[in-house]
């Protein structure tokens, strides 16, 4: 039995149209590894933006949220890591899909294998200006005072806000200037100097990649898998008896 890896679904973007298209598509790779998995993660942005009041969640995403809800309930173990546009939950995905949600990277084993596993933001070397920001969009102040607004306020200014993201990010996400222009690979390298690790699988980059990471020391080696995104290259991570694969879902 396997463990599966997606990431960077974004769904409501660009528009409703290739957002339903796309979340066909994914539906169709979750039956797949739903029927072959012991478990599955989540790591984060599967909605470009989400954010829950009291009594109130977004419009959209029904058809995912009900097919991730019927895995739980057919037993599978799933878990949903927050990422940069889906930070903004309250309990809502963890009491009613029954998911395990996730804010900061945990330690998945699978075969005698050890992985951190998380979507990726705010870690490694750098992006000042974004880590700041997720401090603020994690206060509980900010939170409360954007709650203060109607929902079809704030989820145009909270859509508006994520275009620009992604908008402002897609040279740097499409270009690929080897491992040491990698955050999430210098972030890799330092957490293997002080901790052993058989590999990393992160998200957020929206770039698939797969790649060797060696310790400062030269004593510990593993691997950096980012799953990629849906997006563009609907690819996604399967760790089983043979370790961790990076796949394209046809």
């Amino acid at each position: 039995m396997a463990i599966h890896f997606a990431s960077d679904l974004h769904l409501g973007a660009p528009d409703a149209a290739a957002s339903r298209e796309r979340e066909r598509v994914f539906l169709a790779w979750l039956d797949a590894v739903g029927s072959q998995g012991e478990a599955l993660h989540l790591v984060g942005d599967l909605i470009d933006f989400w954010f829950e009041w009291r009594h109130v969640v977004p419009k959209g995403a029904v058809r995912l949220l009900g097919r991730v809800a019927e895995l739980v309930d057919g037993g599978m173990d799933v878990h949903w890591h927050l990422g940069n546009h889906d930070m903004w939950t309250r309990g809502y995905l963890a009491d009613e899909l029954g998911v395990h949600v996730h804010t900061d990277p945990v330690d998945v084993t699978h075969g005698g294998l050890k992985y951190l596993v998380g979507h990726g933001d705010g870690l490694g070397p750098g992006d000042r200006k974004y880590k700041a920001l997720k401090r603020l969009f994690r206060h509980p102040l900010a939170r409360w005072s954007f709650a203060r607004l109607h929902p079809d306020t704030a989820f145009a200014l909270g859509s508006k806000l994520s275009s620009d993201s992604r908008a402002s990010g897609a040279e740097a996400e499409a270009r690929y200037d080897g491992p040491e222009g990698e955050w999430l690979y210098h972030y890799c390298r330092d957490v293997l100097a002080v901790a052993p690790y058989d590999g990393f699988i992160f998200g957020h980059r929206h770039l698939p990649l797969d790649l060797e990471v060696v310790s400062a020391d030269g004593q510990r080696r593993a691997r950096y898998l980012n799953c990629g995104d849906w997006l563009h290259h609907k690819t996604y991570v399967t760790l089983d008896g043979d370790g961790a694969r990076l796949l394209h879902w046809t």
